[in-house]
């Protein structure tokens, strides 16, 4: 049966090897052996936890003459006593040092370092009250000076206001920046009617998250005819732009067939003048010389070619007063219409108090256009009884920006994300070759 064994080996720490020889420094600071040292301090903090340094110690604390005995001894220590456990002997055993208080209290003079309030120190005499004091000791406090505290700098350098000013009299007066003119004035709104556009203008009740249903069906209907017309608008802008290339495709066949008809006609003209017919018989006898063309025919030929390109001018002219007459037919049209409409909106804006950021005027600030408005309207089947099943649509930024141009506050603008830069050369200067030798 194998025997356990206690394990060998010194308990205390790794020390260096032990040198006798101690020539150097070095090895004295290197090779000391101080647990002696160590053992002793270990003593004295024991000595210390059990209530003091012995050999600090009377010998009135430390031996006492018992002359008749204590009879509770026996019974605390009987002979047949159990020995307790060595955990509750260190539990029983009680340190004199005093332990660390966990809790701040109002006594300790202990604090974080900072303090809430400077203190000023009231512990000495000032210089004014010593100088009192001396006064009344010597009796001639009537005769002292009296120190009063001084309220400018002696040893300043004083500089002369007007002095200075003429010194830099030749300088230009820094003038501050004037506000611009147009900062003073009202802002130009753009809204048809001319009246201001409120920066968070009121919804009407088709705007709800769940409106009435009349209210809604108006303003359905009023946001799908305004789809409608812009559409229809479209339409008609690709057909009449359809209408103008077909019409200008066939002006150049036109023009293209007539050109070649009347060099066709020259060229049997000028046939027939030198003895050939081309109606697809076939050519009987001999070529004929050519003769020369006599004055009146080269006179009817001219005449001829100058009556088709009267013809053709006329022709043209025609065309032209006929689209100028339906262009004024068209544009006395769209005045009355304009004219129709704006008598509504004065009746409109009679009763209106506000501006519309729908209804824009014709001609608005700035190169560039103003921002389309988003269509804020939900359909049938996407509308929600309740608030928390609403789900936010739309960009805040986007619609503040809008109104503020519809305002006149900001002016439209186009986002440059590369600024032009200056066409820069740089070049080598010869100077360096300048020099001379010594």
């Amino acid at each position: 049966m194998p025997v356990l064994k206690p394990l060998s080996g010194n308990p205390e720490g790794p020390q260096q090897y032990k040198q006798p020889s101690r020539k150097g420094k070095k090895a004295w600071r290197k090779n000391v052996d101080v647990s002696d040292v160590v053992r002793g301090l270990e003593d004295v903090n024991e000595q210390i936890i059990k209530g003091g340094v012995i050999a600090e110690k009377e010998s009135a604390q430390l031996f006492t003459l018992d002359l008749v005995g204590d009879a509770a001894l026996p019974k605390k220590f009987p002979k047949h006593a159990k020995k307790g456990l060595k955990a509750d002997e260190i539990i029983a055993a009680r340190s004199a040092v005093p332990a660390v208080p966990m809790r701040k209290r109002n006594g300790d003079k202990t604090t974080d370092g900072i303090l809430p309030v400077k203190r000023q120190k009231t512990d000495y005499v000032t210089h004014k009250e010593l100088t009192r004091l001396k006064r009344v000791a010597d009796g001639r406090h009537e005769s002292t000076i009296e120190v009063i505290d001084a309220d400018h700098d002696a040893w300043a350098v004083v500089v002369d206001i007007e002095e200075k000013k003429e010194m830099f009299a030749f300088l230009p007066k820094i003038e501050k920046a004037k506000a611009p003119k147009s900062m003073h004035r009202k802002p130009i709104t753009l809204a048809a009617n001319g009246k201001s556009v409120p920066a968070i203008p009121q919804p009407k009740a088709g705007h709800s998250y769940n409106p009435a249903f009349e209210d809604y069906r108006d303003r359905l209907i009023e946001e799908s005819d305004k789809v409608v017309a812009v559409e229809r608008k479209r339409i008609a802008e690709l057909e009449a732009e359809r209408v103008k290339l077909e019409a200008s495709v066939k002006s150049a066949a036109e023009a293209e067939a007539a050109e070649a008809r009347a060099d066709m006609s020259e060229w049997e003209e000028d046939s027939a003048w030198e003895g050939f017919e081309s109606g697809g018989e076939e050519l009987v006898g001999k070529a004929k010389r050519p003769v020369r063309k006599t004055q009146a025919q080269r006179n009817k030929i001219k005449r001829r070619k100058e009556e088709e390109r009267k013809a053709k001018h006329d022709a043209k002219l025609k065309k032209k007063l006929q689209q100028s007459e339906r262009i004024k037919q068209i544009a006395l049209e769209v005045a009355e219409a304009e004219r129709a409409m704006e008598l509504a909106k004065v009746v409109l804006d009679d009763e209106e108090e506000e501006g519309n950021d729908e209804e824009l005027r014709r001609r608005q600030l700035g190169k560039f256009r103003l921002p389309e408005k988003d269509l804020e309207l939900v359909l049938p089947d996407e509308l929600q009884d309740s608030l928390r099943l609403l789900k936010p649509e739309g960009d805040l930024l986007k619609d503040r920006y809008r109104n503020m141009l519809v305002r006149g506050k900001l002016e439209s603008r186009r986002r440059l994300p590369f600024r032009k830069q200056a066409n820069v050369k740089i070049t080598e200067k010869w100077t360096y070759k300048d020099f001379k030798l010594d």
